[in-house]
């Protein structure tokens, strides 16, 4: 009997031992142990500020160079790659109708030249006439006067007279429409003409042959491009700012550029346009950042990352950024308050280069905030504030 109570005791001893370590494994160490957190407080402090984006390298002038008539590709004397200078031929078209329509423009200026002289010789015998039939009628109202002639007979003269002085200004009008049309043909003619230097293709600047995007044989039409040129002097970045951090984007700021092409190095920049229309798909806003001096050996479409360096400011509150967070549609951080976590809503500012945001609202200086945490927060949950996570 004896032993059977030891052996009870002994196993509610343990039992109690046992209780009490799963709590206490619970509770330190379980979904009911606190959060480990780290702190940090907010300090009034000098914050470089900063925008970052991810550039794209553009060419700012690119020509598209080819013929303004159709025709038909006769030779590419250029390929990707070729360095041009300006004036240099790069391609040479065949027109694919221009002889016949020299052809066709020199006959119709032929015809109009004959139609000029028919023109003048029908003027010529219309003035003859209108002429004598004035002078017919002159006579006829003298003999008038005299009763020599019938009134009958001198109103015929005076219209035959007046019907001849129609027919004149009628020629003088067909006149000056042949020599117009003469004009006009003449003209079309010469446009005609010198449509044959157009198809001869030359570099407008000393540059570089991007792309050749026709071969010998192969017909194209006015305005489309056979060889690509762009001046490599005049590249640049196209740089992508999300448009929630864009605030202070002007035109002028300085920039440091780092290309992938150039591990480790950093070039010198500045804003030169800020497009007025941004990217509402990916909430974007767009610059394009100009080298103070183009860095050789990079490409068109190569990918950069760019740093707009920002006015600082000289004495800002600020706390780490990673402390900020966002519950709802409200920013904030979380502040320890009785070893539990609470979330203070604040208003952010500008976020400096070396991960430090503004605080505008909602902290003063010396107020302790929550900057890591092992899991996520929520409110009241309870918290262990530690050096460092692990």
């Amino acid at each position: 009997m004896k032993a059977l109570v030891k052996r009870n005791l002994i196993l509610g001893a343990l039992a109690v031992a046992f209780l009490f370590a799963f709590g206490w494994i619970i509770a330190t160490q379980g979904p009911l142990a606190p959060v480990k957190v780290t702190l940090d407080s907010a300090k009034e402090t000098r914050l470089e500020r900063s925008l970052f984006g991810i550039a794209t390298v553009e060419a700012r002038r690119s020509h598209s160079i080819g013929p303004t008539l159709a025709g038909r590709v006769a030779k590419v004397l250029v390929d990707q790659g070729d360095s041009v200078k300006a004036g240099q031929l790069l391609a040479e078209m065949e027109p694919v109708d221009l002889d016949a329509r020299l052809a066709a423009g020199a006959a119709a200026a032929g015809s109009a030249a004959q139609r000029v002289q028919s023109a003048e010789a029908a003027l010529a015998e219309a003035g003859s006439r209108a002429r004598l039939a004035k002078n017919s009628a002159d006579r006829f109202a003298d003999l008038r006067k005299k009763n020599f002639v019938s009134q009958e007979a001198t109103d015929a003269k005076t219209h035959e007279a007046a019907a001849a002085q129609s027919a004149r200004e009628a020629a003088a009008a067909g006149l000056a429409a042949a020599k117009e049309d003469v004009r006009r043909a003449q003209s079309e003619l010469a446009g005609t003409g010198q449509s044959r230097a157009h198809l001869r293709l030359v570099s407008p600047v000393d540059g570089i042959v991007t792309a050749r995007l026709a071969e010998p044989g192969s017909t194209v039409v006015a305005g489309q491009a056979v060889v690509q040129v762009i001046d490599p002097a005049s590249l640049w970045l196209r740089v992508r700012i999300d448009q929630g951090r864009s605030q202070g984007l002007v035109l002028g700021l300085a920039a440091d550029i780092a290309l992938r092409s150039h591990p480790g190095e950093k070039f010198a920049g500045r804003v030169e346009r800020v497009d007025w229309v941004g990217d509402a798909v990916t909430e974007e806003r767009i610059a394009n950042v100009a080298f103070d001096a183009v860095p050789a050996g990079i490409a068109i479409g190569e990918l950069a990352e760019v740093t707009l360096r920002l006015p600082a400011i000289e004495k800002a509150l600020a706390i780490p950024a990673a402390a900020l967070q966002r519950q709802g549609s409200q920013s904030g951080v979380w502040q320890p308050a009785d070893g539990k976590a609470r979330f203070a809503p604040i208003a952010a500012g500008a976020i400096s280069s070396d991960g430090f945001v503004e605080i505008r609202q909602g902290l003063a200086a010396g107020d302790t905030v929550i900057v890591h945490s092992a899991k996520a927060l929520t409110d009241g949950a309870r918290i262990k504030p530690v050096d460092a996570l692990k």
